[in-house]
């Protein structure tokens, strides 16, 4: 049975706080005027400006509670019926457009209770409208029901005053059964959410992150909901306990309940038609369009839900794009693509920088008797069309599945690998190194694109945009040591069967028989592994040109690094740099965290001061972000040289400076004929050709090979880049 309660009229308008929650010597509207303090800027009204209310067909319950600015122009107000405390700012006689929406200033056609408006505001056709702060010129119309509550919370997972637990807004994130949830909060960033998801065993850790996030709230009920200045709303049915910044543009949505939506002149988010939006913060400059639907759920800024997504329980990064499909219980890092209707994510943590294809299926449920399965993806992760995949899986960096159903459970360690799932030969076929011998035009791409696309005004953590740094670098280590073992137990096993090994004996076979100039392995099949939860083999594609390619890329890095490093510093001297490749240094293992890479070993002192007390409020957690991305430039260099030196095994200045310039050059000549040849190859396919009458047409379709934008710029970048270099060489010497 619904309950209808009966209650005096005189009474519409109090009690937004019940009577208890109120302190002492104060009344219902005190966190009000703490919101909306230009408290002596209004006045009661004169006997004439409430005839004119009058005539106009307005309504009060007690025009000594409508309060009005010395601008007030009663003549633009007009059928209107107020209740409790309205306070209205300076309205004058103009009409304000936006979009072609042209409307007179003025209060129109509306039921407004205990409501503050800012200056020279639209307000039309509002069926109720009730704890609202209004800024300047704001335009509402068309809206059935515009209301805040007295327990308001505005998407924050915490509770007011009375409140139990059950009713608390968890984001149950990377988990169907809620094990890794936690409590969103407004600021939460991809980083916060990374590490309150994990550690999950450590309580200590686990408390002191909800005891921060509900550190950050006072509990007190009776705060307004608030719409920032110049925000736009017309022809949305239901908008309950929402905080607007300014700016916002909100159009045609269904209903838009318990909300944060951040938005400024710089970075202004719109919602669009169908939406419905419930239990969520949004950050700023998103954009959110038709017929999305979205519960307890965190948008990044400058992200986008479009044509019908649906995003559940699930933390989205920024700079990212979900369109039509569906996405539950996830986490995932900036700079996510995920485009099409019959695409489906759930209960994952995707690394960034990723890319979901058509017809992915990447749910839990497959082989479980309960809601328990997790996938971990790291950045530049790329399953192809309809590619289905078993919880639990793990996924190194820049691992691209090609279209297959996966009948077992995966974890794939080689970054840069392409994967096939052989269903003839009943194999799983692993080619590491993939992209880098393959792909470059896609990975030089893609790493300029990020860091183009990456518009936020805040950037308290630092996104890296390139695909080789810390992590990569560190997981082609870990990669280069099991080509050199599985190498090994291959050619020991097929060479000296009657011999026992140990595993560095197997690398150290292994890496000889990986460098061979002849007679090297073309493949190597392995039947007892840990790549997939099944007994049939699985297969390594080219480990040999892979087992090099890796080599290659850990010196390119390097060589990079060091050589971004006298760009920035063009005081040095050749002992300078003699000196700094000659300094011992250690290879430390990084972390993605939320996008942002970060020693181990500072995140784990980040958490003891986080229990310790040290720390005290996400605010000093993210303080710790900026200075993790200040010190990063620093951080990689000492990282590269540290693997320079593992790789030669030997002092780093045994090898003159030249001689790495010379490589690096002819390096980054061979990438960029790479960037050429893998985009080149679109052009030779015959099939892409046939569609054309000739090489004419196709290239008035497609564009001149040689005049692709991208191709265009990295040889620019080339020729700067090896006039740089050569002034290296003439100033350094043959050292």
């Amino acid at each position: 049975m619904n309950i209808i309660r009966k209650e005096p009229l005189n009474t519409l308008g109090h009690n937004f706080i019940p009577a208890q929650y109120i302190p002492q010597g104060k009344d219902e509207y005190y966190l009000r005027y703490l919101q909306n303090p230009d408290n002596n800027r209004y006045r009661q009204l004169n006997a004439h400006e409430i005839e004119v209310l009058v005539r106009n067909r307005n309504t009060s319950d007690n025009w000594n509670t409508l309060l009005v600015s010395e601008e007030f122009n009663p003549e633009l107000v007009k059928n209107c019926k107020f209740f409790g405390l309205v306070r209205i700012g300076k309205l004058e006689s103009f009409f304000l457009e936006f979009n072609d929406l042209r409307m007179p200033v003025g209060l129109y056609n509306s039921i407004i209770i205990n409501c503050d408006f800012g200056d020279n505001v639209v307000v039309d056709n509002v069926n109720y409208m009730a704890y609202y702060i209004i800024g300047n010129e704001v335009i509402i119309t068309n809206v059935n029901e515009m209301s805040t509550s007295g327990h308001a919370k505005f998407g924050n997972g915490i509770l007011t005053e009375g409140e139990t637990e059950e009713v608390r807004i968890w984001m149950e994130i990377c988990n169907e059964n809620g094990g890794r949830a936690v409590i969103p909060f407004e600021g939460m960033l991809p980083g916060d959410a990374w590490l309150w998801s994990r550690d999950r065993q450590n309580t200590d850790l686990q408390r002191r992150y909800r005891e921060m996030t509900e550190k950050k709230f006072d509990n007190q009920r009776g705060y307004y909901g608030t719409i920032g200045d110049r925000t736009v709303i017309k022809n949305c049915s239901i908008i309950k306990d929402v905080k607007a910044g300014s700016d916002a543009y909100l159009k045609g949505a269904n209903k838009l309940k318990n909300l944060t939506i951040s938005s400024t002149p710089e970075a202004i988010t719109q919602i669009g038609e169908g939406c419905e939006l419930v239990n969520g913060i949004i950050g700023k400059g998103c954009r959110i369009f038709y017929g999305v639907k979205a519960v307890r759920f965190m948008l990044g800024s400058n992200s986008q839900l479009k044509y019908g997504a649906r995003l559940i329980n699930s933390y989205l990064g920024d700079n990212s794009t979900i369109s039509c499909c569906e996405v539950l219980n996830s986490l995932i890092f900036p700079a996510h693509e995920q485009h099409h209707n019959n695409s489906f994510l759930i209960a994952a943590t995707i690394e960034g920088q990723s890319n979901i294809a058509a017809g992915a299926t990447i749910g839990s449920n497959h082989n479980s008797r309960g809601a328990d399965g997790e996938l971990l993806a790291g950045r530049g992760f790329w399953p192809g069309l309809c590619t289905s995949l078993k919880h639990n899986s793990r996924f190194a960096p820049f691992t691209i599945l090609s279209k297959a159903d996966y009948p077992y459970e995966l974890d794939i360690p080689f970054p840069f690998s392409l994967v096939s799932n052989d269903v003839s030969n009943n194999e799983l076929l692993i080619m590491p190194a993939y992209w880098l011998m393959y792909n470059q035009f896609a990975l030089e791409r893609n790493a300029s694109k990020y860091a183009v696309r990456d518009k936020r005004d805040e950037k308290t953590q630092f996104l890296e945009p390139h695909y080789l740094a810390p992590d990569t670098i560190n997981s082609i280590f870990d990669s280069i040591r099991l080509l050199e073992l599985l190498a090994g137990k291959q050619f020991c096993l097929k060479n000296f069967p009657e011999k026992t090994f140990n595993d560095t004996e197997y690398r150290s076979q292994g890496a000889l028989y990986l460098s061979r100039k002849t007679d090297k392995p073309t493949s190597i099949t392995i039947a007892k592994h840990g790549f997939e939860n099944s007994n049939r083999p699985v297969k390594l594609l080219k480990p040999a040109e892979a087992y090099q390619t890796y080599r290659d890329y850990i010196t390119y890095y390097a060589f990079d690094q060091i050589i971004e490093h006298c760009r920035k510093n063009p005081d040095l001297k050749t002992a300078d740099v003699v000196e700094l490749l000659a300094k011992p240094g250690l290879r430390h293992a990084f972390e993605n965290a939320g996008g942002q890479l970060i020693p181990s070993f500072e995140l784990k002192l980040l958490k003891e001061k986080i229990v310790s007390y040290e720390i005290i409020s996400w605010q000093q957690v993210h303080e710790f972000f900026v200075v993790q991305g200040k010190a990063y430039s620093t951080q990689k260099l000492n990282h590269a040289l540290a693997s320079l030196q593992e790789m030669k095994n030997l002092p780093a200045d045994a090898s003159p400076l030249n001689e790495m310039l010379n490589w690096y050059l002819n390096f980054r000549k061979h990438l960029q004929m790479e960037i050429r040849h893998s985009r080149q190859k679109d052009y030779d396919n015959p099939f892409r050709q046939m569609l054309y009458a000739d090489m004419k047409e196709m290239e008035a379709v497609l564009g001149k090979l040689d005049q692709t934008p991208f191709i265009v710029q990295q040889l620019a970048k080339l020729k700067k880049d090896t006039l740089f270099v050569q002034d290296l060489m003439s100033r350094f010497g043959d050292v």
